[in-house]
């Protein structure tokens, strides 16, 4: 049987999961609902993508019987009353990234899951691409024997894009790609919580945090850093040090294609669109898709790749990196 997915939002990175979505086998994924806060939006997605029913509200989606997973693509001010809505309706839920704003709410949020025995995961993409599990294969078979260093980055050009300049739409380079980088080290190291971060950067004049430089010292004197950027275009590349080798990431380290191990590249292509996508390499997110209709049919309630933990320590590492940078939003005060 078919996960029938229901989709919430219907702005770019929904499109570009919908998209995902048509590159797995349609007898196991489908798209049955979509829901806009205006239902000409629903309506139009819908038309776009065939999918049977559109709602204007994010109520009526959680009403519906017949969806086993919501997809929550809004952005991520809104991440929290999404999550709670869906499941407090028994919903099981992929939410995008950041899973909430700051560590506060994503504790609420796994509290809700917990209290409803429903399936949740943040939709970190990058760990379940292909070259992903590679390093994940190669680390846990000693391929470059004790780790001593990592390092990643990731730097665009977007502070023209209101959502990377308004607090108010949840704009900050940590919360928006230095997630990206943070995640990549925490899967590196195994989820394991720093000994001390340290960070440094500019903000703009509006308090928003849009170029961070990050110092990590983990047990047993590994040592880690990455940059983020709003405003600088950086090669966005990721490196893994150990005693008897490395492992980089050439390009696009939060959608990665290719590795490099020990000076030796490895191709791992994704699947061609079917419909004109938003962002680079989008079709990998059918990799968090396969991973939940996995999840979902061994009866699981959270994801071991990417486990309620880990998104806890994202969101309490996040917090120290915007304090130290003096940057607070309003759900902070809350």
């Amino acid at each position: 049987m078919a996960t029938r997915w229901g989709i919430c939002g219907a702005g770019k990175i929904c499109n570009d999961f919908t998209v995902a979505l048509r590159t797995l086998p349609a007898e196991e994924h489908q798209v049955v609902a979509v829901a806009a806060r205006k239902l000409e939006d629903a309506q139009e997605f819908a038309n776009k993508f065939s999918i049977p029913r559109a709602y204007g509200g994010y109520e009526a989606l959680a009403r519906d019987p017949q969806i086993d997973v919501v997809y929550v693509g809004v952005i991520h001010p809104y991440h929290l009353s999404a999550c709670l809505l869906f499941m407090n309706a028994k919903k099981n839920v992929l939410c995008e990234k950041p899973l909430a704003m700051n560590a506060k709410d994503v504790k609420q949020i796994l509290a809700c899951a917990k209290a409803n025995n429903v399936f949740l995961m943040e939709a970190i993409w990058t760990r379940f691409f292909p070259a992903s599990v590679e390093i994940r294969r190669l680390l846990a078979q000693g391929e470059l024997g004790d780790l001593q260093m990592v390092r990643s980055e990731f730097g665009v050009a977007i502070s023209h894009v209101p959502r990377s300049r308004l607090k108010e739409l949840g704009a900050g380079a940590i919360l928006d790609i230095g997630v990206y980088c943070l995640q990549f080290i925490c899967m590196v190291y195994g989820g394991e919580k720093p000994e001390s971060v340290h960070a440094a950067g500019v903000c703009t004049d509006t308090g928003v945090d849009e170029t961070v430089v990050v110092t990590l010292k983990f047990s047993k004197n590994r040592m880690a850093v990455f940059m983020c950027s709003s405003t600088i275009l950086l090669p966005n590349e990721a490196m893994i040090v150990g005693t008897k080798g490395n492992i980089r990431i050439p390009a696009h380290m939060w959608c990665p294609t290719s590795l490099v191990v020990n000076g030796k590249e490895t191709e791992f292509p994704l699947p061609e669109p079917s419909l004109p996508l938003n962002f680079i390499n989008s079709t990998g997110m059918r990799y968090e898709a396969e991973e939940v209709r996995q999840c979902l049919l061994k009866g699981l309630k959270e994801s071991a790749v990417l486990p309620h933990s880990d998104s806890l320590l994202l969101a309490e590492l996040e917090d120290e990196l915007r304090r130290q940078m003096g940057v607070a939003n309003s759900q902070d005060c809350q």
